[in-house]
């Protein structure tokens, strides 16, 4: 039977050693286990007898019970790369939105999660990391793993969002995989900071505002400008027109939008499917639109651009903006326009124009190409508080017909 026995080390101190010979047998060859205290060194005796004088299972000498070393985790189950598989192989993305994928995860989310498993083997992903992580985006904070001596911005919260949700779907396939990688998604119950209340992404021009702008816009962008804010197209979609998308003859002339310009990941444009679904669309047109396309399509093939640049060839928007967009603000500044608005504000300029004039709300919706009616509500619902009389009015006009 295992015993304890007192030992008297040099220093005065005593210590315990648990003695037993393998199989509690005569013959059986003599262990020993050494404690400092005798309470842990007789739980430990007696573990030895219950398991018939053998040391116990799990027990390294020296040591204590010590997990055996877990196996290592499989490269393919290691965020940084499982995260660029997982992106190589999404079927409904273009080439230039893998590409913004694969920089965003190089980028944002390797540096603070290239150390983690998405699997629930070793080190793997907890509430706490997403947190800590959109704390420092919003602080401008490096991750652990970034270079000695990075600089990063504070992240605004829809930036913040855009990448917590593609952190969300590499995640959430670990968990949906066959066979799960893991039991739950960490990012599943994150709370995201919300944007500022207090200032507004867009820009919208009322018309005498426009028309101050419009007057220092060179002549030879004044058409596309005056395009953009009559149809609220988009810039991609505005600068693939071809003469073979319009119907300028009959009772309803149209516009139909069917392509638009997509970028290739490794790097320029080219026309294809307009963004999504709903972009593929139908716009009717008013006389003085007819005039400026029938004008844009005169002497043009069919398949032809009704917009180029001066040297011919699809507008560049980063040449328009610097050489024509740009320069027609500061004008206009200096002219007494207090806002400062984006190419694509004319689009949300062109949707607050329509919203003035009472055009329902789905209305807007088809025209703007909106896959939903709750992006139209979410960017323009605000701006119905112009209809508040009219809603009144109607309220006040039925409540007193049924109290007469």
């Amino acid at each position: 039977m295992a015993y304890v026995r007192t030992n008297e080390r040099q220093l005065g101190d005593p210590s315990y050693t648990v003695m037993w010979r393998t199989g509690g047998s005569r013959t059986g060859q003599t262990q020993r286990e050494t404690f400092d205290d005798e309470e842990v060194a007789k739980r430990f005796r007696d573990l030895v007898n219950g398991h018939g004088q053998q040391w116990p299972p799990g027990w390294i000498k020296g040591k204590g019970f010590v997990k055996p070393d877990e196996p290592a985790v499989p490269d393919a189950e290691m965020f940084a790369v499982y995260a660029h598989v997982y992106v190589g192989l999404l079927t409904d993305i273009s080439d230039h939105t893998r590409t913004n994928y694969i920089r965003f995860i190089d980028n944002h989310l390797i540096p603070s999660f290239g150390g983690l498993s998405v699997s629930d083997r070793g080190p793997r992903f907890t509430r706490a990391h997403i947190s800590q992580w959109i704390l420092d985006l919003q602080d401008g904070k490096p991750g652990p793993l970034h270079p000695a001596g990075t600089e990063r911005r504070p992240y605004a919260a829809k930036t913040i969002a855009n990448l917590h949700g593609l952190l969300f779907s590499i995640l959430q396939s670990a968990v949906t995989a066959d066979p799960a990688l893991r039991d739950s998604n960490p990012c599943a119950h994150t709370r995201l900071p919300k944007a500022n209340d207090t200032e507004d992404d867009e820009v919208f021009l009322e018309p005498d505002e426009y028309a101050v702008l419009r007057q220092h816009v060179r002549m030879d962008a004044v058409d596309i400008v005056d395009a953009l804010v009559s149809t609220g197209l988009r810039w991609g979609e505005i600068t693939a027109l071809q003469p073979r998308d319009f119907t300028l003859v009959g009772k309803r002339p149209t516009l139909r939008v069917q392509r638009a310009w997509k970028r290739r990941g490794e790097g320029g444009t080219f026309l294809g499917a307009p963004k999504t679904k709903k972009s593929r669309r139908t716009l009717v047109l008013t006389p003085e639109q007819v005039e400026l396309f029938q004008r844009r399509c005169q002497g043009k093939k069919p398949t032809d651009l009704i917009f180029t640049a001066p040297e011919g060839g699809a507008w560049h928007s980063g040449v328009f903006h610097a050489h024509r967009w740009k320069p027609a603000l500061d004008a206009a500044n200096i002219a007494g326009l207090t806002k400062r608005p984006r190419i694509h504000d004319l689009r949300h300029t062109h949707a607050s124009w329509l919203i003035a004039g009472k055009v329902p709300l789905p209305v807007i919706q088809a025209r703007l190409g909106h896959e939903s009616i709750t992006t139209t509500v979410d960017r323009y619902g605000h701006l119905l508080e112009a209809s508040d009389d009219e809603v009144v009015a109607a309220v006040e006009w039925a409540m007193s017909a049924a109290a007469a």
